[in-house]
C-alpha cells in the first residue's frame, strides 16, 4: 500500500488504478492469483466490506498475492492492510479457479477468528461491518458469493 499518498489522494486514484489494472488484465490474459479471507467474529457473523473503488458491492478481505508469496501469508497481509488486523489462526478451506477481468485466477480462501471490530484502512476499504451468516447484505459481489458458498460447502458457514 502507498502510504506516503495523503489517504484523501489515495482514495481519488484508487478507481483510475482499478480501470487501468482491469483493461491490463483483458489485454494480457496472464495468469493470476489472489486471497479472499472469510473473517468471523465469536458469534459466527461474517465480515464484509465495501472498497473505494470498483463495484459498489460488499465484498471480502482479499487481494492479489505478491511474487513469490505463499497464500497464507498474503491472506494474513490483506487483513492487516486493509483492517488493522492480526489474526491468531487461519485456515485454507479451498481454491477456486475461475476468470477475473479476462485472465485465469486462482483464488485461495481462507477462514479466520476475530475478536475485535476491525478498523479500515480509510483508503482502500472504506467500510466494515460484521453481519449474520444467515443475512447477508445486498448488493453481495458475484466473487463474494461463490466465495461464501464454497465456504459453506465445506460446512465451516
Amino acid at each position: 500500500m502507498v502510504q506516503w499518498l495523503p489517504a484523501p489522494l489515495h482514495r481519488a486514484l484508487l478507481p483510475l488504478a482499478h480501470r487501468v489494472r482491469h483493461h491490463w488484465r483483458r489485454w494480457r490474459k496472464a495468469p493470476i492469483a489472489g486471497v479472499s479471507v472469510i473473517v468471523t467474529n465469536l458469534g459466527g457473523d461474517v465480515l464484509l466490506l465495501r472498497h473505494s473503488y470498483g463495484p459498489a458491492v460488499w465484498s471480502l478481505p482479499g487481494g492479489g498475492l505478491g511474487r513469490g508469496e505463499a497464500p497464507e501469508a498474503a491472506a494474513r497481509r490483506e487483513v492487516r492492510e486493509e483492517l488493522g488486523v492480526d489474526l491468531a489462526r487461519i485456515e485454507c478451506v479451498g481454491m477456486l479457479e475461475e476468470v477475473l477481468s479476462g485472465s485465469p485466477h486462482t483464488a485461495y480462501i481462507f477462514t479466520g477468528m476475530c475478536d475485535r471490530q476491525p478498523q479500515p484502512d480509510r483508503r482502500e476499504v472504506i467500510e466494515a461491518r460484521f453481519f449474520p451468516s444467515h443475512s447477508l447484505p445486498e448488493p453481495l459481489g458475484r466473487t463474494t458469493r461463490t466465495r461464501i458458498a464454497a465456504w459453506r460447502a465445506r460446512g465451516t458457514g
